[in-house]
């Protein structure tokens, strides 16, 4: 890896930059706040970020959200704009678990009618969606041509197939499908991963929780997003699974050998990339497509049976019940966008690891439904605190490339989590709190313990503060299940 002394230079109240110097081709820039310095320091994260700045093809910045921590390659929490033409494209700035995204829907319900039916709520959830290390058989095990259908279609294919309906389409980030996934560009292990994994949580940070509206900060749009103060929704949060890391792991070694091909110099192996317009880069972005379309499939089928819990616990019709998907945005994603840079239009690829887009009112790539407003933004605590909702910002464009934090972001790793949260009761601790919570395994909720996460309501903050993504609700966890 790189030098890691470097200098930070403060830039405003939330904003600090990693200044150019060496084969940096720009500067880094970092959104935190004081209270999250010593946090961001703590790791190699901020090495990360200088050494992205070094890959060609990149404009403008390096950029961290203020959840950044330690990842492969690229931090958790970075963001990175390359030229089309002149760039590179690296599975590291998009992670293992492509399109890990989290998906919000609302409910009629209110908090005083669900309470004492929690527990059975949560009963009949974690009996329906499969959750765990691995986890399969949430609906029949797929043939390969429906597997490579769904790689092709995305959320539209489990429409088709049943779970849910057409309209949710309209709510889902590119509408739940990339154009680019062609799945001949995915390897054959890749697809025997996918065949039984269709509609399962998995493990690790995978969540389906239960919130009650806490705060509305902006009620005009949380009215455009249909959002009430005690209301009751869901938040799931999953990715790709293990088809994802798959094709992650596949292209990585491919990026490994275009290293020498290209004569790319890089200050970190695990940065491997190849020019964006070449075939390896053509390839990888097709086949990491079709693990995006995968995992919106796979949340478009976990809501619908999500959905159907809800209506058999509560004996509600759909049409009292009022379960609509809000929005449904990705992490770990490269896309290819088109942006303003210094007064002109320029096609760019923009790798958001740990990061989620935040587009503006009237964009087209904006919902129809939210033109008015933006683009919901989705934020997720961890277990044991409040999750955001905000909302995409004209100010998002200029300042990050329309991109915004994805969560808390881990203050500590998952095993010394583990480790330090041995023999504690957790899920008695999480009770006590009022969130009633069922885990496949102990272990994934000791390296889950709410302080190996950073505080998100500052986290989330720093963005609002930076005029990046303003906050809409607070949403406050009551129940959920994990891997």
């Amino acid at each position: 890896m790189g030098s890691q002394s470097h200098e930070l230079k403060r830039i405003s109240d939330y904003l600090w930059e990693i200044p150019q110097r060496g084969n940096m081709r720009v500067p880094g820039r970092i959104y935190a706040s004081s209270a999250l310095m010593p946090h961001i320091e703590s790791d190699q994260s901020t090495l990360q970020v200088a050494n992205v700045a070094h890959l060609p093809g990149i404009i403008k910045y390096s950029l961290a959200m203020p959840d950044i921590h330690w990842g492969y390659g690229f931090p958790i929490g970075g963001v990175a704009a390359l030229d089309v033409e002149e760039g590179v494209i690296s599975p590291g700035g998009v992670g293992y678990d492509i399109n890990c995204g989290c998906r919000l829907a609302r409910t009629n319900l209110k908090l005083n009618e669900v309470k004492g039916k929690i527990k059975p709520l949560i009963q009949r959830l974690f009996s329906t969606v499969p959750c765990g290390v691995g986890s399969s058989g949430a609906i029949s095990k797929l043939t390969p041509t429906e597997l490579k259908d769904a790689l092709v279609k995305g959320a539209r294919w489990s429409v088709e197939k049943g779970f849910g309906e057409r309209g949710d389409l309209e709510h889902i980030e590119s509408y739940g499908a990339m154009k680019e996934a062609d799945p001949d560009k995915v390897s054959r292990r890749a697809i025997e991963r996918g065949l039984e994994q269709m509609g399962t949580l998995g493990s690790g940070n995978h969540f389906l929780e239960i919130d009650v509206v806490e705060e509305i900060y902006e009620e005009e749009v949380a009215e455009v997003f249909g959002l009430f103060k005690e209301q009751i929704v869901v938040l799931i949060h999953t990715g790709s699974r293990g088809l994802g890391y798959q094709i992650c792991d596949d292209y990585l070694k491919v990026m490994l050998s275009a290293i020498n091909k290209y004569r790319l110099s890089l200050p970190d192996k695990q940065l491997a990339c190849a020019p964006i317009g070449s075939a390896e880069g053509r390839n990888y972005f097709a086949a990491m497509a079709c693990a995006a379309n995968y995992a919106w499939a796979n949340r478009q089928v976990i809501m619908a049976l999500a959905k159907a819990c809800f209506e058999q616990q509560f004996q509600l019709s759909p049409r009292e019940l009022g379960f609509q998907l809000i929005y449904d945005v990705c992490h770990n994603i490269a896309k290819i966008e088109e942006h303003t840079v210094d007064g002109k239009r320029r096609r760019i690829c923009v790798h958001r690891k740990g990061a989620t887009r935040a587009f503006p009112p009237g964009h087209p790539e904006t919902p129809r439904v939210y033109s008015k407003v933006g683009q919901p933004v989705l934020i997720p605590g961890d277990m044991g605190d409040s999750s955001f909702v905000c909302v995409g910002s004209e100010g998002a464009m200029q300042k990050t490339f329309g991109s915004t934090c994805h969560g808390a972001g881990r203050v500590m790793s998952r095993a010394k989590a583990a480790k330090a949260s041995i023999g504690r009761p957790i899920q008695r601790e999480l009770e006590a709190k009022g969130i009633y919570v069922l885990a496949k395994s102990k272990r994934t909720l000791a390296e889950e313990v709410p302080e190996a996460y950073k505080d998100v309501a500052e986290v989330v903050e720093v963005m609002h503060r930076a005029g990046v993504s303003p906050k809409v609700a607070q949403l406050r966890p009551i129940g959920g299940i994990k891997g």
